[in-house]
């Protein structure tokens, strides 16, 4: 265990009243005017946040009382949205509604006879037809273009292909 001789020195003798503790250190007036201003700036506050609500109160009381903008028979039905109160059975209809359009026949133009078919039908023909496709140029790289290493933050550049596209070129 470390000697505590030495501490033992520095202490002050406590047995003496004027050693227990500091007079001169704090300046209890100072401390006491930040405490007054910070009641008095709580107070203020109160002060100002009646005012603002009693300002609002009056301006409230001024105003007429605003109207129902629905004045509506309980007999009929309410104003949109309504709730839905069997959403299972709400969703099946929607459902059938989008496969009856996805998997029927139907008019998309009667004057110009252009009908509409079932998308399974529609995917055949389209497979039996083929789609247009644009005549795509291999891809190659110009002769001395590099591009950057993983990060490309440093100096080092490599050839497109990366560091084994030398070695793949003379086999």
């Amino acid at each position: 265990m470390a000697d505590n001789r030495g501490i033992e020195q520095h202490l002050p003798d406590l047995s003496d009243p004027r050693q227990r503790h500091e007079e001169r250190d704090i300046n209890v007036w100072a401390i006491g005017k930040v405490g007054i201003g910070l009641v008095l700036t709580t107070i203020a506050c109160i002060l100002i946040v009646l005012g603002v609500f009693r300002f609002l109160e009056v301006q409230y009381a001024a105003q007429p009382p605003a109207q129902p903008v629905f004045v509506q028979d309980a007999r009929q039905l309410p104003p949109e949205p309504r709730l839905v109160p069997d959403e299972p059975e709400t969703l099946r209809e929607v459902r059938n509604a989008e496969d009856q359009i996805l998997n029927g026949y139907s008019w998309a133009d009667q004057q110009h006879t252009q009908v509409k078919i079932p998308i399974g039908m529609a995917i055949d023909k389209l497979l039996q037809k083929g789609l247009p496709a644009r005549a795509q140029a291999p891809a190659s790289a110009a002769d001395g273009v590099t591009v950057p290493t993983g990060s490309g933050l440093g100096s080092k550049m490599q050839q497109v292909g990366g560091p084994l596209a030398s070695d793949l070129q003379g086999k």
